[in-house]
């Protein structure tokens, strides 16, 4: 059972959701400046933080199995520094294919320096809105993994969640290793909106 202060904490999370995601909206231009509260009440009143994603594949073993894990994702409305941070496991939009999804985790963002084990590459700087992710499977090669060090740098813009939770089977899933001050962040939605039973009926292995 999910204690008061969990509750209160998690509509904190879902107060701040929601005014992140009108004032987005409204800086896009695709609400008015009278419907910002309309949008603001009705976001934080109706859906859930949350999304379920199925991911399959050798690139994130072993937080993800490679024969495919049902993943509970956390929606960001934007992907910034004061959100998402080194070490988070994240849902990006695919570079070389825009209606494919990655899974990767987030290596290093902008200001960081990047310094290739190849001599012959120059090190550079990440550019602001800028990130570097890696797959988790260190026994892939570069072009094998399908991470940064074959497409590059990638957009902050791409990121669209965070990973909370994986279910590998019935019987094997937990919670996803992303950095501390995410697990803190985050603990209060996972308390709130995991459903293992939902996930379960979902997945697809």
């Amino acid at each position: 059972m999910v204690s008061h202060t969990t509750w209160l904490r998690y509509l904190a999370r879902r107060f701040e959701y929601s005014l992140a995601l009108s004032y987005k909206s409204y800086e896009h231009g695709t609400i008015t400046n009278r419907e910002v509260g309309d949008n603001f009440w009705k976001t934080f009143f109706q859906g859930k933080m949350t999304f379920l994603h199925w991911n399959k594949g050798e690139e994130m073993a072993p937080t993800i199995a490679p024969e495919g894990g049902t993943l509970l994702v956390r929606k960001l409305p934007d992907a910034d520094p004061r959100r998402v941070f080194v070490g988070d496991v994240v849902v990006m939009k695919d570079p070389e294919k825009s209606d494919n999804y990655l899974v990767r985790r987030l290596a290093a963002m902008e200001g960081y320096e990047m310094v290739s084990k190849d001599e012959k590459d120059e090190p550079f700087v990440l550019e602001k809105d800028q990130c570097w992710v890696l797959a988790d499977n260190d026994k892939l090669k570069p072009k094998e993994a399908k991470d940064s060090r074959l497409f590059g740098p990638v957009s902050m813009d791409d990121i669209i969640g965070r990973v909370l939770y994986c279910l590998r089977t019935a019987v094997d899933h937990g919670p996803v290793q992303n950095s501390h001050f995410s697990m803190q962040k985050d603990l209060p939605v996972l308390e709130v909106e995991l459903d293992v039973d939902e996930m379960a009926k979902n997945h697809k292995a």
